[in-house]
């Protein structure tokens, strides 16, 4: 603006601050600032003879006078953005010794709280190149998850990276899940499903691992995990969970032919090792009282009065092992 008004000038000296303004459909209070700067670069003075009218000068010394300018504020420019890049180095230090950041090269860090935990995944979805691979418990997804989780999955997938992630059976109940599990599909990832997971995890490149510390509680912390050796067991872990996990489709319904559906052989397999209702419904993703159901419903399939009665049945009919 400040330019267009001193080459109006140049050609229109005749010109006051009303006509500026309509030759370049400025305001006159644009036209007005614009001259302000005009004078204190002294590219405009104040004519003799004109009554008070400004004039722009000589454009060769104008524009010596214009860059000179630009090239100063070039440098200002120049210097806040070594301070704040200085600032920067300074505070990225300050935090890694008093809060303990992770360093890149540690083999085991501790992350504490959402946080820390949401800002670390972020660098990881920067940082990442080849793969991501996902265990994500919990059944149905929040509709803040999925949202946030869309433009990141996206810029990955886009980028080359080859995603995997294995959600709970249980996601199959809720239909905005399922659909933000197929968009995923579509953007070419992979998606399957599993009765029950050990854990919330993240691996990347198979070079860093984010653990939750606790699988009751995510918000209490995670794990960030470098280490080589427990690395292989990690990603040994997730393969053999995804081979034996299967590609995402509806839920079953409950009664199919004499077979139980993945989740109740899996409810049948907790609950024979002693877990609550409520542990049940944690592993499963499902509600306290679907996993009550899910028990009472294997109880009437083995003709079984009580949970111990179950296990044995379950044994003697095959369902489980006898160890």
């Amino acid at each position: 603006m400040v330019e267009s008004v001193y080459r109006r000038m140049l050609f229109h000296p005749e010109e006051g601050v009303s006509e500026l303004a309509s030759g370049l459909d400025l305001s006159e209070k644009q036209v007005r600032e614009a001259l302000d700067v005009l004078s204190e670069l002294a590219m405009v003075r104040s004519s003799t003879g004109s009554g008070g009218r400004l004039h722009a000068i000589n454009p060769q010394l104008g524009t010596q006078i214009l860059l000179a300018h630009q090239q100063a504020d070039l440098a200002r420019r120049q210097q806040r953005l070594e301070e704040s890049r200085a600032a920067a180095a300074q505070l990225i230090g300050d935090f890694s010794e008093n809060f303990r950041a992770a360093p890149e090269d540690a083999e085991l860090s501790v992350l504490r709280g959402l946080d820390q935990i949401r800002d670390n995944l972020h660098l990881l979805n920067e940082q990442v190149s080849e793969e991501f691979l996902t265990f994500a418990p919990g059944g149905s997804q929040t509709p803040e998850n999925m949202k946030a989780s869309q433009p990141l999955n996206r810029r990955l997938l886009e980028r080359g990276v080859r995603m995997r992630t294995v959600y709970l059976d249980s996601l199959t109940n809720d239909p905005d899940s399922v659909a933000h599990a197929r968009d995923l599909v579509d953007l070419g990832g992979r998606v399957r499903t599993a009765p029950s997971l050990p854990t919330r995890m993240i691996i990347c490149d198979r070079s860093v691992a984010i653990v939750a510390i606790d699988d009751q509680d995510t918000a209490k912390g995670a794990a960030v995990i470098r280490a080589p050796g427990v690395l292989a067991a990690l990603c040994t872990l997730f393969e053999a969970v995804w081979r034996d996990a299967r590609e995402l489709a509806p839920t079953p319904s409950k009664d199919v032919g004499d077979e139980m559906t993945p989740q109740q052989s899996e409810a049948l397999r907790l609950l024979a090792q002693g877990h609550t209702d409520e542990v049940i419904a944690r592993r499963l993703g499902v509600s306290p009282r679907t996993a009550r159901r899910f028990a009472s419903e294997i109880m009437v399939r083995l003709s079984a009065k009580s949970r111990f009665q179950a296990g044995v049945n379950a044994v003697r009919q095959d369902y489980l092992p006898a160890e």
